[in-house]
């Protein structure tokens, strides 16, 4: 399933994959401000995954129903 946007689509994610180097691809279905830390909830169409996200500038054009490819 790898291709430019991801590696794996979100059903595939596991704690296998901790410490490792994924990307995958969705639509931000919500995002959570919690002072300094945000959450993106991302959804494709096979499952969730949260993102923790530490430096605000990277969302500065970034709302919800955005795609993004997160690694």
């Amino acid at each position: 399933m790898s291709n430019i946007y991801r590696d794996v689509t979100l059903n595939q994610v596991s704690e296998q994959d901790i410490g490792k180097t994924i990307r995958v691809a969705g639509w931000v279905e919500n995002i959570r401000d919690h002072g300094g830390i945000q959450f993106l909830d991302v959804r494709d169409h096979y499952g969730v995954v949260q993102v923790v996200v530490y430096d605000e500038a990277m969302l500065s054009d970034v709302n919800r129903q955005c795609c993004i490819t997160v690694e």
